[in-house]
């Protein structure tokens, strides 16, 4: 007899690896947009190459950069919560067991369970592993898998690097006269892709994010470019 299957996928190691892929894929979308925005912007003043590389590589430099010292404090901050949470609840067993007990048991109630087998189960985690029940049914906390700022700092930077190469490799490499359009194309076509990724990702339509994503692309290098025209033609 053929076993069922099932096409959806469980477990939190897999929601933590979407949710970090979900991370890269926005990075990289920020790389683009803003990196895009900062070389459309210089093209509209000046068409001298050495002047849109430099802008293009202290754009991805200040924006990778910034990106892992934002990410590598928000995370620093979330661990330092979870590992709080987890040494209160490490006294909290210590001091108060029969307490914690009946809480975990209310707490198993409350996602449905009987009274009767509540307690049954919650007794059975508190043998096998209190802190580690405590952890996960309490305060959703995975104690094998705590936030890590290093590898969300390296995460951010090399994603956010990914994308700002895109813009400026196409506005230094091609002739002049076509750095603008080879540009745009790129960044638009990058775009959606970004967009539909993103959109795949959290199992929703791609069509709005798509769209979402190549307007706002498109209006930040239209914004910058034209801002970069009028410095340009008043001399700044």
């Amino acid at each position: 007899m053929t076993q069922p299957t099932h096409s959806e996928a469980h477990g939190g190691r897999l929601g933590s690896r979407l949710n970090w892929l979900r991370a890269a894929v926005l990075g990289a979308n920020d790389g683009i947009v803003s990196t895009a925005g900062l070389v459309v912007g210089v093209a509209g003043a000046t068409d001298d190459a050495s002047a849109l590389l430099t802008a293009g590589l202290a754009g991805l430099l200040a924006g990778s950069l910034s990106m892992a010292a934002g990410e590598y404090v928000s995370v620093s901050t979330q661990r330092d919560s979870e590992k709080a949470a987890l040494a209160l609840e490490k006294r909290e067993l210590r001091e108060q067991p029969e307490a914690e007990l009946e809480e975990l048991t209310q707490l198993l109630e409350e996602r449905g369970l009987s009274r009767d087998v509540a307690l049954e189960a919650a007794v059975q985690l508190t043998e096998r592993d209190a802190l580690r029940a405590h952890a996960r049914v309490e305060l959703g906390i995975d104690p094998d898998e705590l936030a890590n700022p290093w590898h969300a700092a390296w995460a951010s930077f090399l994603a956010f690097t990914a994308g700002a190469l895109l813009p400026l490799l196409a506005i230094v490499l091609p002739p002049a006269d076509w750095r603008l359009g080879v540009t745009v194309v790129c960044v638009l076509a990058a775009l959606v892709l970004t967009g539909w990724s993103s959109a795949r990702l959290g199992a929703a339509g791609p069509r709005r994010a798509v769209l979402r994503n190549v307007v706002g692309g498109a209006l930040a290098m239209g914004v910058t470019y034209a801002v970069g025209a009028l410095l340009g033609a008043a001399g700044v």
